[in-house]
């Protein structure tokens, strides 16, 4: 990862060629020659000093065009304005429970100009962040930092190879994760396979979900990540010189290139064909958008009857060992695991240079705790840390990111709990010690609509590279999702036990069907049906009840349409 150099506002006083710059109330006068900068900044220079007179005081900000902009708030001001209108639309649409359509394309709109305003400050900003990119990946190659991988042969797209200096840095960077982390903490590391069994993964829903658009070449069957393809032809459409195009349509096309990553499967393929999108390979149809799985797919032993997966994330190895690891820590609550290995996912199309690879090194963190008892007794140790938050509501209302304490972010209920606030303080130390700028680094709280239904916070640390903002860490209060479902493909018990003060009667609602009954009821349909029943919730119980009371019994025929 590629971090540009720290943004900064030039603030200042320009009078007959001397320049005035001010920091913390400090001046420092800096003489200019005749010939400074460019012919163009002289002409301006000397437009302004006849308009407004030899004295001239400005905040200068360069604008993506070259512009000299008089403020930056009065630039973003109709960017805020707009998102926050669209955010009071969102909430006000969640209040009154509108149709689950009319809210997802507010949201999607709300993106869009959130989107916008941050492209604006990005533009802005980036004039002093002049920064070579393709120079930089081009010497980091040559010195062997890292290199496509099987590159005599031609290489293959998302996949890397670290040379001597760039196994160092990561050495060295993974040895100071595990120090600030795992040990300084006293967590449990541990290490678990690559290679994970289907059913693994089906309980914790990543091969149901975890999915991609993609488009298909109809001649040669070369395939194509779709949203990628979309922003790829509007962009090359705004930079043609031969075809320019009308104001509208670039309008047109930024906004779509906005949204692009919110469509759903129907709307990315209308917009293919509105826009008449072909492979840009060889020019061929492309196929309709079609969902692909993004985890590589593998058999385990000779006989290829054991489906399985290259692990797509290390937090899963992680749940499933949770018994054992409860044991190893005597049954007690809070204890944290943690592990560093490498992930798989079979990117349609890797970009992005090492950040969206199809292998790559992971370090995470479960810390499991008791929910009736959120409380990080260290976390008035960080409590007076400083960090950029920028909070959901300041999303939707289209405001800054803001300096504050995490102290102060909990007691006003900006973060959920302090355990989650101490985690974050930590995160933020870690990436300080490796040398990200404070000034390039945000927590940016997820959109309830961004959020995991069982998760009550998450905080993604970001760092502003030359890529723009770029999620590097996930911080989240994921509730007890995993172990859950777990526990339900298993029927082994993913729970932590305490001895109460007093004894607690609670009365619960499980069904407890008659095995023989079922049986002779149900003959070869009875094991199917005996699963079934084993997997009700609390609601189902009662709905079966319900049934059973009103109507003494629950047809043969209704049992086997739901299973």
């Amino acid at each position: 990862m590629v971090i540009a150099g720290v943004a900064s506002v030039f603030l200042g006083k320009v009078t007959a060629g001397i320049v005035r710059r001010y920091f913390s109330g400090s001046a420092k006068v800096y003489k200019l020659p005749s010939n400074w900068g460019s012919k163009k900044a002289r002409e301006r220079l000397k437009a302004l000093k006849a308009k407004r007179g030899n004295d001239i005081s400005w905040d200068i900000i360069m604008s993506g065009s070259g512009d000299s902009i008089a403020n930056l708030e009065e630039i973003l001001a109709p960017l805020r304005l707009a998102v926050k209108e669209q955010g009071d639309l969102v909430r006000k649409l969640k209040q009154e429970s509108a149709a689950e359509n009319d809210i997802k394309k507010a949201v999607v709109e709300l993106k869009a100009r959130r989107k916008a305003l941050e492209d604006k400050e990005l533009a802005i900003h980036g004039q002093e962040d002049k920064f070579d990119r393709s120079k930089m990946e081009d010497l980091l190659k040559r010195r062997f930092f890292y290199d496509n991988s099987f590159a005599i042969y031609g290489g293959v797209t998302g996949l890397f190879d670290f040379g001597p200096m760039g196994c160092a840095m990561k050495t060295n960077m993974l040895n100071l994760w595990r120090k600030h982390f795992i040990i300084e903490e006293g967590m449990l590391e541990v290490e678990c396979s690559m290679l994970t069994p289907e059913p693994v993964l089906k309980a914790s829903g990543h091969v149901e979900r975890f999915a991609d658009l993609m488009v298909k070449d109809l001649k040669t069957g070369e395939c194509f990540r779709a949203d990628h393809l979309l922003e790829a032809h509007l962009e090359k459409l705004l930079k043609d010189k031969k075809a320019p195009v009308t104001p509208e349509k670039r309008e047109e096309y930024e906004q779509v290139m906005r949204e692009v990553d919110n469509f759903d499967k129907e709307t990315l393929d209308q917009k293919l064909k509105l826009y008449d999108v072909k492979s840009p390979i060889t020019g061929n149809a492309l196929s309709e958008p079609i969902e692909f799985n993004l985890m590589f797919s593998t058999s385990i032993g000779p006989t290829g009857q054991i489906p399985g997966f290259l692990r797509p994330e290390t937090a899963q190895g992680i749940f499933v060992n949770f018994k054992r690891l409860l044991e190893f820590n005597q049954g007690k609550l809070p204890f944290a695991a943690a592990q560093i290995g490498n992930s798989f996912r079979n990117e349609i199309s890797p970009r992005s240079g090492l950040l969206r690879v199809r292998e790559f090194c992971m370090a995470e963190i479960e810390h499991f705790v008791d929910p009736s008892d959120k409380n990080q007794p260290k976390f008035s140790q960080v409590a007076d840390t400083v960090v950029t938050l920028y909070s959901a509501e300041n999303q939707l209302s289209g405001k800054a990111s803001v300096q504050m304490s995490l102290g102060e972010a909990v007691s006003k209920g900006i973060i959920a709990n302090n355990v989650l606030g101490y985690f974050m303080a930590r995160i933020y130390l870690y990436c300080m010690k490796i040398g990200v700028k404070h000034e390039k680094f945000r927590f940016r709280q997820h959109l309830d609509n961004e959020m995991a239904h069982y998760a009550c916070d998450c905080w993604d640390a970001e760092t502003k590279t030359s890529y723009g903002w770029v999620e590097c860490v996930g911080c989240a209060d994921r509730s007890c999702y995993d172990l859950k479902q777990h526990t339900k493909a298993t029927k082994v018990a993913m729970v932590a036990e305490k001895k109460l003060p007093e004894p607690k009667i609670i009365e619960v609602i499980e069904a407890q069907p008659q095995k023989g009954t079922v049986g002779k009821a149900f003959k070869k349909d009875a094991k199917s049906v005996m699963e079934f029943l084993s997997n009700f919730n609390e609601c189902d119980v009662e709905e079966l009840e319900s049934a059973l009371k009103s109507k003494g019994e629950i047809g043969r025929a209704s049992c086997r349409e739901r299973v």
